[in-house]
């Protein structure tokens, strides 16, 4: 990034400190035992100016040291670095020439902060992968200091120079200190269980104790060091992407712009937010250039003209606007949505919930046989069982528990729904009946109402109403369980334990290491304005301030062991183990995109992860004797899923098997899997009618006083029960944010440039050209999918393909490509 004069002045200083050796002291760490230290042999000398040949890259600078060596030193196996500039630096990496004519890697990708800050030297070590029990004796005691040095002691705040990775509850959602209406549950623990988070230690509330007390924008939320963004990812706005900033402005916009809160009241003027854009009044811009964190140059941008947000046409309306209106387009979205990982068989009549019948009233849903037969056009309920047609989207026992509370929210109106598919014979998906629930009260008995698409007006509008009610609940329930807890959430316990207990010259922490990038920074970020208590979640989303403890009710039913694709496939029914099937599966539904294309991409990474696995441990009890092996996954269960770690499912982790099944689930969850929830939420959701993330008003029934108003107009009614103005405008903001790959995502099956010298192997680094080129005959056959007719789901008049599983992508909002973590 350019640089401003400070840091231009600093730097020739740094240069001038550097030149005459009192920058950057490295010592070259033997892998042989100095008899007299009982420690590997050491070498020291200081960076001396610069390298004389220009470097390759513009942003990367080389420094050059020379070692005197003795002839019986051995092979340096570990570099310490000490920075005694008054500021860190970031290091990419060191090689030393000169040992047997070929060059040493010691990668590093790494902040080495100031010896003002911490006198202990920086440990690096060489691009040679070490299981704990190959490990060269010069540098065993150095591989398990600098360990020791990541885990810290659970004490203490956090400070931003540090690279300490511990465990927390989430305790640091709620701000008790500044309004009661804004404290919020710790999650994590006997009454919420919920995954760990990485610990801060900031100071109690003084309110509350048991909360942490909150940090807010501008001030960044602590994360080990290696594990804040890089300034291109913080700068992604430059350069053409001003629209982005405008759009992460709008999360901030709610106080100016209150005014603007009312409902649409036409479809055109949900299309003007696409042709002419979301218009800020004089005055509006005013405050809001005055009261944001923002510089002159975004002031000017404000005063420029009115119109502050333009949006992209989402994919899913760009060919046809009035796709979302059709029940095939409802369903087509159940298998190659942005949310494909809810439907299920449907196995049994009657439908029964499993919620306490004393509170929630009698189990029996009010979909019955006979509703169903009437929709099956001869065939019987019995008969479709038996041919697996009958499928289902199942959000009653789920949601119910919290209905009540989301109800008496201002603005707020929902039901526990279940809605009920046919899988024609034509191989079409077809929604035949929509359950909404309410909870019983005493004066009514009647709270499940059922729907089912009728010819008339009315029966089209209610239909369509209902429709609307379970997308809202389809939207929270994807953003909550299956993209946030699922994916994110889950993934950070994964993350921290690495570090901890896994050495960065073990192999595993080798394969995971690009699979981890960014992602605590994402959930820190995520904490302090996108699920925080007032955050843009709370705003937008049904749940209101009960989202994140619907996430934790989630988490009761998760399994480590059914994250792994194929396993969750077979849990609800979408698949049965067919050995002489691609991957092992059948699919029920051949023209399941999401499990079509995953189960492609799934199956590279196993055989990737396989092949690694084989190569590194080569005994029968390799596995069972890694000590940091060992450690990471007894680390992974007892510390990170705490509330589950007693759990009877957890794999064991005693073969190579279990190590590769283990691996495989994990590195699926940070990319395959996120990227297909992801990075399709503003091509499906940007059009509001078609996903709405809230209702506001529930289905009027004949008793009802608004009864007649729907009659009248229908339209009305429906647009008003949608997301108001600025609701949607803040939904459609932090979607496009959220659908965006940035200019430096790194994807799957591709190697960054500057980390090439990742490992000293050259068997691993031909296994992973491997994954490369079968992840690129993967993207073959994904396009080819998408032209072939026969696919409905992903080919048809105005159907966007299904492309969220490609595995390559430019910048932007694309709809397309995976990247190897969970970045955004």
């Amino acid at each position: 990034m350019k640089e401003n004069i400070t840091e231009k002045i600093e730097n020739k200083w740094e240069m001038l400190m550097n030149g005459i050796g009192r920058g950057i002291l490295i010592q070259l760490i033997s892998e042989e035992i100095d008899p007299v230290t009982n420690s590997g042999k050491s070498v020291e000398a200081c960076v001396r100016g610069w390298l004389p040949k220009p470097p390759e890259h513009d942003n990367i600078l080389q420094y050059v040291a020379d070692f005197t060596v003795p002839s019986d030193f051995g092979r340096p196996g570990a570099v310490l670095i000490t920075n005694q500039h008054a500021k860190e630096f970031h290091l990419l990496e060191i090689v030393v020439q000169d040992f047997d004519g070929v060059p040493i890697y010691f990668s590093a990708n790494t902040w080495i902060h100031s010896r003002n800050d911490n006198p202990e030297s920086r440990i690096i070590f060489r691009n040679q992968a070490y299981l704990p029990s190959q490990t060269p004796p010069g540098i065993k005691d150095l591989r398990r200091e600098d360990l020791l040095s990541i885990c810290g002691n659970g004490k203490g705040e956090r400070m931003p120079h540090e690279r300490i990775y511990d465990y927390d509850v989430y305790n640091d959602l709620g701000k008790p200190d500044k309004d009661k209406d804004l404290a919020r549950p710790v999650l994590g623990g006997e009454e919420r269980p919920y995954p760990r988070r990485c610990r801060t230690g900031r100071p109690a509330s003084k309110i509350d104790p048991l909360c942490e007390s909150r940090i807010e924008k501008p001030h960044p939320v602590y994360v080990p060091r290696d594990e804040a963004f890089e300034e291109i990812k913080q700068d992604t706005f430059s350069a053409g992407r001003l629209k982005a900033l405008l759009h992460n402005l709008v999360p901030l916009m709610a106080a100016t712009l209150s005014s603007s809160d009312i409902p649409f009241t036409c479809f055109s003027e949900i299309d003007k937010l696409y042709n002419d854009g979301f218009i800020l009044k004089d005055d509006e811009q005013r405050k809001l250039g005055d009261n944001l964190f923002i510089g002159n140059m975004m002031k000017q941008v404000l005063n420029v003209g009115q119109k502050l947000l333009k949006y992209e046409i989402p994919a899913v309306i760009r060919k046809d606007r009035f796709s979302w209106l059709r029940d095939n387009e409802f369903a087509r979205q159940a298998l190659a949505g942005v949310n494909p990982v809810n439907i299920e068989i449907l196995k049994e009549f009657p439908i029964l919930s499993k919620l306490d019948p004393a509170i929630y009233g009698p189990p029996e849903s009010v979909i019955t046989k006979e509703l169903i037969e009437q929709e099956l056009h001869g065939m019987s309920v019995d008969k479709a069982l038996e041919e697996k047609r009958l499928f289902m989207v199942d959000f009653h026992d789920m949601l119910l528990p919290f209905i009540k509370r989301i109800n008496n929210l201002p603005g707020r109106k929902s039901y526990a729904s279940r809605t009920v598919f046919f899988y024609t014979k034509t191989g079409i998906l077809r929604p035949i009946a929509i359950e909404l629930s309410l909870p019983p009260t005493p004066s009514s008995n009647r709270n499940k109402y059922v729907y089912t698409h009728g010819h008339d007006a009315t029966t089209y509008w209610i239909w369509k109403l209902a429709k609307a009610h379970v997308c809202a609940n389809d939207a929270g329930v994807h953003q909550l369980a299956n993209h946030w807890l699922r994916t994110h959430a889950c993934m950070e316990p994964y993350i921290i334990a690495t570090h901890r207990q896994l050495s960065s010259m073990h192999p595993i922490y080798k394969l995971l290491h690009p699979h981890m990038r960014y992602t605590l920074e994402i959930n820190a970020l995520a904490r302090q304005s996108l699920i925080n208590g007032g955050g843009i979640i709370e705003a937008s989303f049904s749940p209101g301030k009960y989202a994140m403890e619907l996430s934790a009710a989630a988490y009761e039913s998760w399994r480590f062991d059914r994250e792994a694709l194929p396993a969750d496939l077979i849990h609800r029914g979408m698949a049965v183990e067919d050995p002489s099937a691609p991957g092992g599966l059948k699919l029920l539904i051949e023209d399941y995109p999401y499990a079509a294309d995953g189960l492609l991409i799934w199956s590279a990474i196993k055989e990737w992860v396989e092949s690694y696995v084989e190569h590194f441990y080569t005994e029968p009890d390799s596995v069972t004797s890694d000590v940091e092996l060992q450690a990471w996954w007894s680390e992974i269960k007892n510390r990170g899923h705490h509330d589950k770690r007693n759990e009877p499912w957890w794999p064991k982790l005693a073969t190579k098997e279990d190590l590769s099944g283990i691996l495989t689930t994990m590195i699926w969850t940070a990319s395959g899997q996120h990227a297909a929830i992801n990075f399709g939420q503003y091509p499906f959701g940007g059009y509001m009618p078609n996903r709405p993330t809230l209702m506001r008003k529930l289905i009027p029934q004949e008793t009802d006083p608004d009864f007649e108003k729907f009659m009248q107009n229908p339209q009305r009614t429906f647009l008003s029960s949608l997301p108001t103005q600025l609701q949607a405008t803040k939904i459609m903001a932090v979607q496009d944010t959220l659908s965006t790959h940035s200019p430096d995502e790194e994807y799957l099956g591709k190697m960054n440039e500057f980390h090439s010298s990742w490992i000293n192997d050259h068997k691993v680094l031909q296994m992973f050209d491997q994954f490369a080129a079968k992840l690129g005959e993967i993207e073959e056959i994904i396009n080819e999918r998408n032209k072939d007719m026969r696919l409905k789901n992903r080919t048809g008049a105005g159907i966007p393909p299904y492309e969220l599983l490609l595995p390559s992508s430019g910048p932007g909002v694309t709809g397309r490509g995976i990247p190897n973590s969970i970045s955004i």
